[in-house]
């Protein structure tokens, strides 16, 4: 069965109960978002999540009585007529707008937001326009939709949020009630588990409860604030990419944060990224123009220019935690998945033509190097993302450098026998790329890593080295990151441990109590040797019972809990305990120290 019919025709039996009980409710549009349907309308009296029960016990009665889905033909006239006598104001206003510009489909309104319209045919036959029919309740629309209601054996409804008319904020705020169909019950109850799962692995709600990051209002969407224990993780991952990159051959770099204009003019982000990018100063005033930098390349390119390269010199890697912003549009931020600012452990390569193959190579090793020190290289996959020859306006250079390049790429991964995927107009406007695919919690797609090969860029910035003959030539450019932005990979590592890290990645790997506060000087022992151990520990000196302090730390999602009492301070051992709730009972502190290292290794 067609899920988009499917799901469609549960809004249209959303839209008939809730017409039933609030006869004075104004219907709105229909949406689907590839997982819920939902349904927004104007309601004289607000609702309230307590009242979806009752109108999913109208749903059901709907349901039951196995009502087909009828359709009918009326002129434009005639439609309007007849919802105008039920003053359904927003079906007036599609079926004045149907035929005017893009067809309207079911009136459903796409946005940015991820709504999208899927309901089939322009809803116009001729001169006609199509209704359907539930039983007494007649909506506009052009389907999809199947043959008979009885077939939605299991629905729930989900939420309700407020949704603009048309998606305008200039419009009045309608009510959108968002749900889920199938057709056993088993499906639905595999849905709930997927719902229960998503609360338990979050990242935006156990990264604000662990205290990863917070955001405030007044600082603005997506521009997180890292806690102490975030800030130390992101530490943690800076010092390990920089240490590993660096052991590889890389150089680091540290370049400005913005640039003027004629920098961006040179790498054509300015003609083809603008609108991605925050912009400083005002053109009209004829002032200088700066942005704040979406990316580190053209600044790099400087560095390599700034001494002459021979062919012996190459291949010349450089590598920089780049802070950078981006202008993403306020409906697409999300926790730390999607944001304005963010840091990228941006790499650049720069070598011979003949050396790209073997520079890919290596690229991908230290990609493939970093997935499994953060255990996700079996939740990951490859996309050989290409341009598209007739979107001119979006790419840069000629087919054949670009044909020649997809192909250097789809060689690189059929020898390393890697499965990926091709996805045509996914390139970068520079040239084509390989991206290291991840789902986050909610099913959507991500890139966490990408390499992209550019082979336009050493002409735009006038690079070159000097070949074996005495002659210029102009390099390749790699660009790739090592494990990408750092706020995407701490998001997608806390949905992949539901907040409970590695021990080598945990912020604090062991907090220290004592059973009452006669401990207290034998705690400060303890704890001043684990931290000079190198050990992430902190201590807990207050007059709580120890049961307590437990459980507290155990929610936090620290590795190991230390207790000490009379028995253990004489002895000079710790009583261990995880948080997974296991007793590692007693340990001398060596010991414990030597544990703490070991399971550090078993990921690096």
């Amino acid at each position: 069965m067609n899920p988009i019919a499917f799901r469609h025709t549960a809004s249209h039996v959303l839209a008939a109960a809730v017409k039933n009980i609030y006869p004075n409710a104004r219907l709105g549009v229909s949406h689907d978002n590839g997982t819920e349907f939902s349904y927004d309308f104007d309601f004289a009296t607000p609702i309230k999540t307590e009242d979806l029960q009752k109108i999913e016990a109208e749903m059901d009665r709907i349901i039951k009585q196995a009502h087909a889905v009828t359709v009918t033909e009326k002129t434009r006239t005639e439609a309007r007529r007849f919802f105008d006598s039920g003053k359904e104001i927003y079906k007036v206003e599609l079926l004045n707008e149907i035929g005017l510009g893009a067809s309207k489909r079911c009136g459903q309104q796409s946005s940015r937001q991820g709504t999208s319209e899927r309901c089939g045919e322009p809803a116009t036959r001729g001169e006609k326009i199509t209704l359907y029919k539930i039983d007494k309740f007649t909506d506009l629309c052009a389907g999809p939709h199947i043959d008979n209601v009885k077939h939605i054996k299991a629905f729930k409804l989900t939420k309700i949020t407020g949704a603009y008319w048309k998606a305008d904020a200039k419009n009045k705020m309608l009510t959108r009630i968002y749900g889920v169909a199938f057709e056993k019950r088993s499906q639905l109850d595999e849905y709930l588990l997927w719902q229960e799962e998503i609360k338990r692995r979050d990242h935006n709600k156990i990264g604000r409860e662990l205290e990863i990051f917070t955001t405030v209002d007044v600082i603005g969407q997506g521009l997180p604030l890292y806690l102490p224990s975030g800030a130390k993780l992101y530490q943690i991952l800076q010092r390990f990419v920089e240490d590993e990159a660096e052991r590889r051959g890389y150089l680091f770099t540290r370049t400005p944060y913005f640039a003027k204009r004629d920098l961006y003019q040179i790498s054509s982000h300015w003609q083809l990224y603008k609108e991605n990018m925050f912009i400083i100063g005002n053109e009209v005033l004829d002032e200088d123009i700066f942005a704040i930098r979406p990316m580190t390349c053209p600044f790099q390119y400087y560095i390599y220019k700034h001494s002459i390269k021979s062919y012996r010199d190459l291949p010349v890697r450089y590598a920089e935690n780049s802070p950078m912003a981006r202008n993403e549009n306020s409906g697409e931020m999300h926790g730390l998945i999607r944001v304005r600012q963010f840091t990228q452990s941006d790499c650049h390569v720069i070598c011979r033509p003949d050396q790209v193959q073997q520079a890919f190579d290596e690229v991908l090793d230290l990609i493939d190097f970093f997935l499994r020190a953060l255990g996700i290289e079996n939740d990951v996959w490859y996309r050989l993302s290409k341009g598209d020859p007739k979107n001119k306006e979006k790419y840069i250079g000629n087919l054949a450098a670009w044909k020649k390049s997809e192909e250097e790429l789809r060689n690189v991964l059929v020898r390393r026998k890697m499965k990926f995927v091709e996805a045509d107009d996914e390139a970068a406007f520079y040239g084509p790329k390989i991206d290291i695919q991840i789902r986050n919690v909610y099913g959507k797609e991500d890139s966490i890593q990408t390499a992209q090969l550019d082979f336009g860029a050493a002409d735009r910035f006038d690079m070159s080295y000097i070949d074996e003959n005495g002659e210029k030539v102009r390099p390749f450019v790699i660009h790739h990151m090592v494990i990408g932005a750092y706020e995407r990979v701490i998001a997608m590592l806390i949905e992949k441990y539901a907040g409970a890290l590695p021990v080598w990645l945990s912020p604090t790997q062991a907090v220290i109590m004592g059973i009452s506060n006669s401990h207290d000087d034998y705690i400060d022992k303890v704890y001043a040797q684990l931290r000079a151990a190198d050990i992430r520990i902190q201590k807990d000196v207050r007059s709580e019972k120890v049961g307590y302090k437990i459980r507290e730390h155990t929610l936090k999602k620290v590795p190991f809990m230390l207790v000490a009492g009379d028995k253990e301070r004489d002895a000079g051992t710790v009583s261990v305990r995880t948080r997974e709730g296991t007793d590692l009972g007693i340990m001398t502190v060596d010991n414990f120290i030597e544990m703490v290292k070991s399971k550090c290794k078993e990921f690096k």
